[in-house]
């Protein structure tokens, strides 16, 4: 069975939007969404950066994010990946009732359910990259393995 997610608030996987209020630290600041952290980073060390992590909504940091009159870090497509995995990573570990339902999904594919995005979702023609659920299944993995670590430096 594949697990279909889109809108932060559809019960039991709108946790895996990154729109989805879980907030988190990470480089040493408070970020409200893990929407808020990607699309700051767009703007790393930049003024434009803070405004975006400030920003009321994710959907207002998103807006914020995709301003075309600002200018992206010049590797930003080099790196993009990568936050996106820091800042998966960093939400289901703060979260222990979101990392349950992540940890919950056992082997499934995990799939963003968007027609409009061929990167991160699966696209309009349903074979798009998926990268967002690629990384959630990887993050997925990588936290089952810290609680398999953790379990055995317990004794369990």
């Amino acid at each position: 069975m594949t697990i279909y997610f889109y809108g932060a608030d559809e019960a039991p996987y709108g946790c895996f939007s990154n729109f989805s209020d879980h907030g988190f630290d990470l480089d040493g600041l408070w970020w409200p969404t893990s929407e808020h952290y990607f699309q700051a980073q767009k703007f790393k060390g930049t003024r434009h950066a803070d405004l975006v992590r400030r920003a009321r909504t994710p959907l207002r940091a998103a807006e914020l994010g995709r301003d075309a009159s600002r200018p992206l870090r010049r590797d930003w497509e080099r790196a993009k990946d990568d936050v996106m995995r820091r800042a998966v990573a960093a939400k289901f570990r703060a979260h222990a009732d979101i990392r349950g339902i992540l940890l919950s999904t056992g082997d499934e594919e995990i799939v963003e359910d968007t027609t409009t995005d061929h990167y991160w979702g699966r696209g309009r023609t349903g074979n798009g990259k998926n990268m967002l659920g690629r990384i959630l299944a990887r993050t997925r993995g990588q936290l089952r393995a810290e609680g398999a670590d953790a379990a055995e430096s317990l004794g369990q």
